[in-house]
């Protein structure tokens, strides 16, 4: 647990306390005896490595989903200072009617030097290593080893977490691992103030995060600080509900916010009580087996600190969510986890060195290499494994086929497309989804035949005139599995 020096807090006050930055119960500060230098080399590294991957899978159109193509639009609205239209949701719609996550606008500076999809991933790449420097470093500080501090660095790097986040290119909790990661340093510090300073911008990243930051103000409680605590608290759950119940609703074209349905319905469409969605989750490998890594790659030691509170909301919705792809290992919903449980688990070894049960203080000693050597073997089948084949970095013919797809668009048009190209078309051109158009006539319709996220398309000209019947449109060019239609 966040361990309490009763010595130095005798001569503390209570109003002293609740108003201090740092309590004098807490760990001394010896931030000025830590380095930095080891730490940022860690950064740099991982930096590199999340990036190399990224451009890799980016050049090589792997790209695995929409997301990418629909930031690109939306912080390229913001870059030229326009309202955030994100047209691949559909003709003129204001991404802030999907999610609540202003906090993509900063990258507006950083289009204005480097105007692509790929200044996302690196922007990303550098957030989740930024991170990691604060995770070692932190470590360091509490458990007073540099050894420590760079076997948690790495650990937390390579963890699966991260790497299925870099391997599902950019998203907006990019902002949220670095903030999370100094909220729990701030914590492990007993530096309240600053706790709740890190924390509060959360509720900028995405919707959801309010309930986390109404779990950083439960544990200030617990930790004495109960009118901060209760204040934070207060704020992150008033957060929630303006965002879920207001601000999302009022920019929403249909007026709710639409992802209570991923609660409310099932994957095939019927009605799902509350009740029915939590006697289900608990019921679910897929879930169970994602906690068990969550806490086992901590050696489960995380579980001693009362850090692990700030996982429960995450965890809360994507176990009662009927969308399979929010239950398991895959995809970026892990990636805000990361920091909380290796630093749970720095705080798990702190508070064991006093235990009075000698094997529990043995394993404390032990613990953080362990975690290190299970991490690097884990990474051996996690994405950035893919980085050491040089088949990784081959240009197939397929590559080729895209590129020339790309290439038979010409900048400026409109063009309806689907998930292998988009990335490449938003950053010149006015891009939809296919089949997500509705009432636009694209100037281009550009197509992956075999795209894994729709139907293989046999007639792309048929599809055409499906999708909209009052234009037509004929084919051209051809590459492979790729098409280019053009309206007549």
């Amino acid at each position: 647990m966040l361990d309490v020096q009763s010595g130095a807090a005798a001569g503390t006050t209570g109003a002293a306390a609740d108003t201090d930055v740092r309590d004098d119960a807490g760990p001394p500060d010896t931030g000025a005896r830590v380095p930095w230098l080891p730490y940022a080399l860690v950064a740099v590294a991982l930096c590199g490595l999340y990036f190399l991957y990224s451009w890799v899978q980016y050049e090589r159109f792997r790209t695995p989903s929409w997301d990418l193509g629909i930031f690109e639009q939306s912080v390229r609205a913001y870059a030229e200072l326009r309202a955030p239209v994100v047209d691949i949701k559909g003709p003129g719609f204001l991404i802030l009617g999907d999610h609540f996550s202003p906090v993509t606008a900063l990258l507006a500076p950083l289009y204005w030097i480097w105007s692509s999809p790929l200044a996302l991933l690196f922007a990303q790449a550098a957030l989740f290593a930024a991170s990691a420097a604060v995770v070692g470093r932190t470590a360091h500080q509490v458990l007073g080893s540099c050894a420590a501090g760079l076997g948690i660095a790495v650990a937390y790097g390579l963890s699966w977490g991260l790497q299925e986040a870099v391997k599902s290119d950019f998203h907006e909790i990019a902002f949220a691992v670095p903030l999370l990661a100094l909220t729990c340093r701030a914590l492990l510090l007993s530096r309240w103030t600053a706790a709740a300073a890190w924390a509060a911008p959360l509720v900028l990243v995405k919707e959801d995060m309010g309930l986390t930051v109404a779990m950083v103000g439960a544990v200030l409680f617990l930790r004495g600080r109960r009118r901060l605590g209760a204040a934070l608290a207060g704020f992150g759950v008033g957060a929630f509900a303006l965002t879920v119940l207001v601000l999302i609703p009022a920019a929403s074209r249909v007026g709710q916010y639409d992802y209570w349905a991923k609660i409310e319905k099932s994957s095939a469409g019927t009605d799902v009580s509350l009740a029915d969605a939590l006697l289900g989750s608990l019921g679910s490998d897929v879930k169970w087996e994602m906690v068990l890594f969550l806490v086992g790659i901590t050696g489960f030691l995380a579980l001693r600190s009362p850090l692990m509170l700030l996982v429960l909301p995450t965890l809360g919705w994507r176990f009662v969510s009927q969308d399979p792809n929010h239950w398991g290992m895959l995809w970026h919903y892990s990636a805000i986890l990361m920091p909380v449980v290796f630093l749970a688990l720095v705080d798990g070894v702190r508070a064991v060195r006093t235990s009075p049960r000698p094997w529990l203080v043995s394993y404390g000693k032990v613990v953080v290499p362990v975690v290190t050597a299970v991490a690097i073997v884990l990474a051996l089948d996690l994405p950035l494994r893919g980085l050491l084949s040089a088949e990784t970095y081959r240009t197939d013919v397929r590559t080729q086929d895209a590129r020339r797809a790309v290439e038979a668009v010409p900048d400026g048009s409109s063009v309806e497309t689907n998930v292998t190209l988009m990335a490449h078309l938003t950053a010149d051109h006015t891009v939809y989804w296919v089949g997500g158009a509705k009432g636009v006539s694209p100037e281009y319709l550009a197509l992956d035949l075999a795209s894994g996220w729709s139907q293989p398309v046999t007639d792309p000209v048929l599809l055409a005139s499906q999708l909209h019947p009052e234009a037509r449109y004929e084919v051209a060019a051809r590459a492979g599995q790729f098409v280019v239609l053009r309206r007549a």
